[in-house]
C-alpha cells in the first residue's frame, strides 16, 4: 500500500513537472488608468526617480529602505537602486525617455530572487475631451525560466504584481490630478 502511494505521488510529481514546462517562456503584467493632466505633467514624475516615492507603491512598504541615485539626474541613464528586507534589493535605469510620452525602463531583481525584466510606462493623450486626459499604460514582461515557470503555477505574476500596478497607478492619479 505505502508502495503504491509513492508511485502515485512520484507520478504526480513528474506530471507536474513536465507541464511547467510547457508553461509560456515570458510572462506580461499590464495595467491601465485614465487621468485628468496632461502627459507632460504626469511624465515628470515617472522621467525622475527621485519623484517615484510619492506614487510608487513599494516606496512605503520599507521606511528604512536604503536607496540610491547614480548616472542621469532624470531621463536616459538615470539609475535608482534599492536594499530593503521587506522589498528586496535590486536596480532600474531608464533605457528611453520620450518627454510627454513615457519611459522604458531595465528593472533587475537581485532579492529575494534574481529577475531580469523591462518596464513601459506609456501616455496616451486622449482626444475629444475639454481638458487634458492621458491613459497611462505601466507595463511589465520578463523572461520565466524553468523555476519561474514552476513558481507561476502556484502564484500568478498578474495577480501579484497587478494589484500593486493598480495601487501605484492610482497614487499617481491623485498626485496629478491635485
Amino acid at each position: 500500500m505505502f508502495k503504491k502511494i509513492i508511485i502515485i505521488l512520484a507520478a504526480l510529481l513528474l506530471a507536474l513537472l513536465a507541464f511547467a514546462a510547457t508553461r509560456p517562456d515570458s510572462f506580461r503584467v499590464q495595467r491601465q488608468i485614465t487621468i485628468q493632466a496632461p502627459p507632460d505633467k504626469i511624465y515628470a514624475s515617472l522621467n525622475d526617480f527621485h519623484k517615484w516615492g510619492t506614487w510608487s507603491p513599494w516606496e512605503k512598504l520599507d521606511p528604512a529602505m536604503k536607496r540610491s541615485f547614480s548616472g542621469a539626474d532624470s531621463g536616459k541613464g538615470a539609475v535608482y537602486a534599492w536594499e530593503s528586507k521587506g522589498v528586496g534589493s535590486g536596480r532600474m535605469e531608464i533605457l528611453d525617455a520620450q518627454a510627454g510620452q513615457g519611459v522604458k525602463i531595465k528593472l533587475d531583481f537581485t532579492q529575494p530572487f534574481e529577475a531580469h525584466n523591462t518596464v513601459d510606462l506609456i501616455l496616451v493623450p486622449q482626444a475629444g475631451t475639454a481638458s487634458p486626459v492621458t491613459q497611462v499604460t505601466w507595463a511589465m514582461q520578463g523572461p520565466s525560466n524553468y523555476i519561474t515557470k514552476l513558481m507561476h503555477m502556484f502564484f500568478s505574476m498578474d495577480t501579484l504584481v497587478g494589484k500593486d500596478f493598480e495601487k501605484g497607478l492610482a497614487d499617481l492619479k491623485a498626485m496629478s490630478e491635485k
